[in-house]
């Protein structure tokens, strides 16, 4: 399923960070990481992750590093600071308190499916 471009410009940001906050990982590997945890619901293109991972890098909320892996492959990883780590957090509280006012407009009792 193909979302609309300012929902998924919402969401994406705290994915990221979510995801990040268990450890570092390179650009493709995070774009997997996420279609993978989502069910496959959410897949950011190489046009909408990178451009999020450098405004991330540029608010202070991540950082990036050129390492080289076993295949002596460089790849610039990205990780979460603690400024991300808060502000993650306090996303996450906004983001239950919107799921919770959702739910209540729409009738829906704990989960996805209309009562």
């Amino acid at each position: 399923m193909k979302f609309e471009r300012e929902l998924l410009k919402g969401v994406a940001p705290v994915v990221v960070l979510e995801v990040l906050s268990r450890g570092k990982m390179y650009g493709y590997e995070l774009g997997e990481a996420i279609e993978q945890r989502s069910g496959g619901v959410l897949t950011l293109g190489r046009g909408t992750l990178y451009p999020l991972l450098y405004n991330l890098e540029a608010k202070g909320l991540v950082t990036a590093e050129w390492d080289t892996n076993e295949s002596k492959r460089k790849r610039r990883y990205y990780s979460i600071t603690g400024e991300g780590k808060a502000q993650l957090k306090a996303k996450k509280d906004q983001w239950t308190k919107l799921q919770e006012g959702v739910r209540l407009v729409f009738g829906i009792s704990g989960g996805l499916q209309p009562a």
